[in-house]
């Protein structure tokens, strides 16, 4: 650890009311219990937990599988009397939106010292990418395609969530997704299950660390369980229907490797799978989750979930509900008071074990001393940490390197006689138009937790800032929403005395992320206008985009000169573009979600597969459309530098491999471009014929090199068998023999291409 922590002192040290029960239990758990162990082990803490089962009431047992708001973010640091009686009663064993070392200790105080069991709370919330500091959107985060930077920041947000008294995440969030009309996309990885698997086992490590006893260290929650980014028509909530195998091919991998990377909780998402409610759904919580994966952490429901089975049609009451989710395997409700109102009497009508309820109880006291809550209650709440780590250097300055690489260019073309980007930090004048232009609470994008937008460095003081002698000018022309062109004419005016027009567009915070499904995915708002009349003063124009999600942006793309795709940012967003705008940074940022060129192609995305009757131009009866390209606008894995790179001819280690060997796969690269430049190159395969159809390529490896100028590196990809086993067409899991193609290139679009074949022996 970089950042020195200060230690707890005395005065934050637990001073529990002697009772004779507590005084027996104590000597069984306050002790030096092995914690290196990740949750999913044998637990270590067996004994201890079942001590402590066997003086609960079964209303403490019902509390412990509890979960309320604290309503932080309506009141402020403010303990409601409600939550307080839960607490003292035993009644809620766990809240969530609670924060600020102080407010938390209070909270941990009425638990452990005026409950009748004392047992510590787990405090959790969603801290999705950053708690004070604010890194960029997940899925802009994902276009570094750089597993330490992200695990790195995930590192961070948990050092400052855990000074802040938390103890509990609600991330990584790993769905999949292929519809940018969903708004929870921005939350996401992108649509490939290998880059989004690594991904999530990254982020587990990195909130978790080695150690879940170091109070630097938070329980890391995967969600949503799952297929929740399937929703039909892209809207929040919607049905899901998929396959088994598009399920377990697709959509599950991501869970399973954040759980393989020890992550302790689940989350049930809100939508159906195949007709039963994820809340409910025993083969999804039971059969694959506990028997398949044997994962031995906790699940807990999304908010109010178990209540939402009745609208879904799935329970006819609130008790019934309760009953369907805690026998399929939920073990927690979180905010809908269903357990706490209704399974004390499932329990006495024989409707649900209590043997079921001990084994839940079970599981999140397990987690709690995992966390060393027993030891020491109070580890997360002390005010000075909070002080010392919140907004440090460090952090900050990895925000900031985070978010510059995760800039994707989508377009540098010439103008006047040379590209436009980067700019020169000579220029005079630069105007900065647009709604983001002079922004900073939309830089924080959704989900931006406890983040504080007057920390927020926005664009025009980025500029600024790289360029001390220009005078920059900044109009906003109009905002997100409305008909206002009042604007419009001071824009005109600031960019005709300007050299170069910088403009700022996209999506506020809001138009992205939970319930922010949106049927059109142009610039809201007149900014398409305010765009096109930019455009019209003849003006060189970068435009940099701003958004939770790929927008369409088709005019832009083939009329404007340079194009930056920068997402929301986060807290040091406006240094971050400054540094690529100017180039202190050579963006190498790929994208990790295909752009449509317009609504009607979505769903789209790379790993599709073929059809008997694949497009062809000379033929009207194949697979297109009357009034656009199949092709996207940018596809997966697309990005563009500020330098040029070279691929050779594959080179293959065989032709031919059997199902003991592997390949090796070698490709040189070379910077033919004068700047020094940072290359993220792809390697995908084709199976050519399957006992089942096959998507016509899959990403199966990356390698980030960075080369000098007229630098050459040669590269090498290992594939395995397991990077050619599929689904078949019996459910089983492996390989066929067969032929394939491999791929390597700047993007799933630009590849070179080579064949080999797998036999049987």
């Amino acid at each position: 650890m970089i950042i020195n922590i200060v230690e707890l002192t005395n005065h934050h040290q637990p001073m529990f009311n002697v009772r004779l029960h507590v005084i027996i239990y104590s000597i069984l758990f306050f002790g030096c219990a092995d914690r290196s162990r990740p949750i999913a082990d044998a637990n270590p803490y067996q004994d201890k937990v079942d001590s402590i089962l066997n003086l609960m009431t079964l209303e403490e047992k019902i509390g412990q599988l509890t979960l309320f708001t604290s309503h932080w973010s309506v009141t402020g640091p403010t303990l409601g009397e409600e939550n307080r009686k839960y607490i003292v009663e035993g009644k809620a064993g766990n809240i969530f939106n609670a924060h600020t070392a102080g407010y938390n200790r209070e909270l941990q105080r009425l638990a452990v010292e005026e409950s009748r069991m004392k047992i510590p709370l787990l405090l959790g919330s969603d801290v999705i990418h950053g708690h004070k500091t604010i890194f960029p959107i997940p899925l802009a985060e994902a276009c570094t395609w750089d597993l330490d930077i992200i695990q790195k920041a995930a590192r961070y947000s948990a050092m400052e969530a855990t000074a802040s008294g938390l103890n509990w995440n609600f991330n990584p969030m790993v769905d999949i997704a292929r519809d940018p009309r969903w708004g929870r996309i921005s939350e996401g990885s992108g649509e490939d299950t290998y880059l989004g698997s690594l991904i999530a086992a990254a982020k587990v490590r990195g909130y978790q660390g080695d150690d879940l006893s170091d109070h630097s260290t938070m329980l890391a929650c995967v969600k949503h369980f799952a297929a929740y980014g399937a929703a039909q028509a892209g809207r929040d909530y919607h049905t899901v229907d998929l396959s088994e195998r598009t399920l377990r091919e697709f959509y599950l991998p991501l869970f399973k490797a954040a759980i393989d990377a020890g992550s302790g909780s689940v989350m049930a998402s809100f939508n159906e799978l195949n007709g039963i409610p994820a809340t409910g759904n025993h083969f999804l919580l039971t059969e694959i989750l506990r028997n398949e994966w044997r994962f031995q952490g906790f699940v807990v429901s999304d908010y109010t979930g178990i209540n939402e089975m009745i609208p879904h049609g799935f329970a006819f009451d609130l008790k019934n509900a309760g009953e369907l989710a805690v026998n399929a395997g939920i073990d927690m409700d979180m905010q809908g008071s269903v357990f706490l109102n209704h399974l004390s009497e499932s329990v006495k009508e024989g409707k649900v074990s209590e043997t079921t309820i001990d084994a839940s109880v079970r599981r999140i006291l397990t987690a709690k001393f995992q966390l060393g809550l027993f030891d020491d209650p109070y580890r997360y709440t002390d005010t000075l940490r909070e002080k010392e780590v919140i907004y440090s250097e460090e952090i900050l300055s990895h925000a900031r390197e985070t978010a510059r690489q995760s800039i994707v260019l989508l377009k540098n073309e010439e103008f006047e006689g040379r590209k436009i980007l980067p700019l020169s930090k000579s220029i005079k004048r630069i105007a900065i138009i647009g709604p983001l232009g002079d922004n900073k609470e939309d830089q924080l994008g959704t989900w931006h937790a406890a983040g504080d937008a007057s920390k927020v460095v926005s664009l025009l003081e980025g500029v600024r800032e790289a360029t001390p002698d220009a005078e920059v000018n900044v109009v906003h022309g109009c905002g997100f929403t409305g008909d206002d062109r009042s604007g419009f004419s001071e824009a005109v005016k600031i960019a005709k005395q300007s050299e170069v027009v910088i403009l700022a567009v996209g999506e506020n915070y809001q138009q992205s992320g939970e319930a922010a499904s949106r049927s059109e995915l142009d610039l809201p708002g007149l900014q398409q206008q305010l765009v096109e009349e930019i455009a019209n003063t003849g003006k060189p124009v970068v435009v940099i985009v701003m958004a939770g999600r790929p927008l369409t942006i088709a005019w832009i793309a083939e009329n404007m000169p340079a194009v930056l795709n920068a997402w929301h940012l986060g807290t040091m967003a406006g240094h971050a573009i400054a540094d690529v705008l100017f180039g202190d940074h050579n963006p190498s940022g790929k994208l990790t979600i295909t752009f449509p060129r317009n609504v009607g192609q979505i769903p789209i995305f790379y790993n599709m597969k073929n059809t008997g009757r694949p497009f062809d131009a000379g033929n009207k009866y194949t697979s297109k459309y009357l009034d656009v390209l199949n092709e996207p606008l940018y596809p997966f894995g697309y990005g563009l530098s500020y330098t040029q790179f070279s691929y050779s001819e594959i080179e293959l280690s065989k032709s031919t491999i059997t199902l003991n060997d592997s390949l090796d796969v070698s490709v040189n690269i070379t910077n033919s471009g004068d700047v020094t430049g940072s290359e993220i190159a792809q390697l995908y395969i084709r199976d050519l014929v399957g006992s089942v159809t096959r998507p016509v390529k899959e990403l199966k490896g990356f390698r980030k090199i960075t080369l000098q100028p007229r630098e050459s590196r040669n590269i090498h990809f290992t594939i395995t068998i397991d990077d050619l086993s599929f689904y078949r067409h019996d459910m089983s899991y492996g390989a066929e023999p067969g032929k394939f193609k491999v791929f390597v290139g700047t993007s799933s679009a630009e590849t070179k291409e080579a064949e080999f074949e797998l036999r049987s022996h």
